[in-house]
């Protein structure tokens, strides 16, 4: 339903793919404009750069997690997924991933075999540093799902309006989960300090991983603390704000 619902009026959802091509291809022209006085900054080589603005690229819907919860709230239609035979939240991580699916399929593959056209190399250092950044984008999810939700209860138990809270939320992680710029080219060493916090374990994590990043096991068991500790604090978030939930519409 969640794919459907996004292709089902037409081939204009094809629009914003094509926006986040420019964006792609603007992207990299800025990283060789800055890379072109030097060999690598950051310990981060150009190949290393571009392949790491690529992928964030092409898994930015999955590294971003949006599930579009705070529409809910003010549609009213939060108020019919209690009474549907599945979880609320597993309700929202079901539709999010038909619209995953088909930015993966529409998009994310055509961008990256389209890679070595644009002098990017796209395949991994190695067989395991592939299957490492599968298990990290999993992990990315989860951590990036648990903020979701998590600011969606603090929404409702401070009674903010949720698509406020949401759009802090988004502007922090965009800057600190590292998915616009590497952390490791923070100047001041900043980077090094936002790798710790949760938001670094949605983006920053699966893509070093990818890049070659030789503390991916640190990286990994990080993600999987994150997990735990959001997943823990979410559910006992929504248990204790349900009741508190104000909807409009509907």
């Amino acid at each position: 339903m969640g794919g459907t619902g996004l292709v089902g009026e037409g081939p204009l959802f094809l629009a914003d793919f094509a926006l986040r091509l420019l964006r792609v291809l603007v992207w990299l022209s800025l990283w060789r404009l800055v890379f072109a006085s030097r060999s690598e900054a950051g310990g981060m080589s150009l190949a290393q750069v571009l392949t790491y603005a690529l992928l964030s690229e092409a898994f930015g819907e999955l590294l971003a997690c949006k599930t579009w919860i705070e529409s809910s709230f003010w549609s009213g239609s939060i108020t019919t997924r209690y009474v549907r035979p599945m979880g609320v939240l597993a309700q929202f991580v079901a539709e999010a991933s038909g619209r995953w699916a088909v930015g993966l399929l529409f998009f994310s593959v055509p961008l990256l075999c389209a890679g070595p056209l644009m002098g990017i190399q796209i395949g991994p250092v190695s067989a395991s540093t592939g299957a490492l950044f599968v298990l990290s984008l999993v992990l990315a999810v989860g951590v990036g799902l648990a903020i979701e939700f998590l600011t969606a209860a603090g929404a409702v138990w401070f009674e903010l309006h949720p698509s406020v809270v949401c759009q802090a939320r988004d502007a922090l992680s965009v800057v600190l989960s590292g998915a616009l710029v590497p952390l490791a080219l923070m100047p001041w060493g900043i980077g090094r300090v936002l790798e710790w916090l949760p938001f670094a374990s949605m983006a920053s994590a699966p893509l070093r991983i990818y890049a070659g990043a030789p503390d991916a096991g640190r990286l990994l068991i990080l993600q999987a603390g994150w997990i735990v500790v959001l997943w823990s604090l979410t559910v006992m978030a929504w248990s204790k704000s349900r009741e508190r939930m104000v909807c409009f519409g509907g």
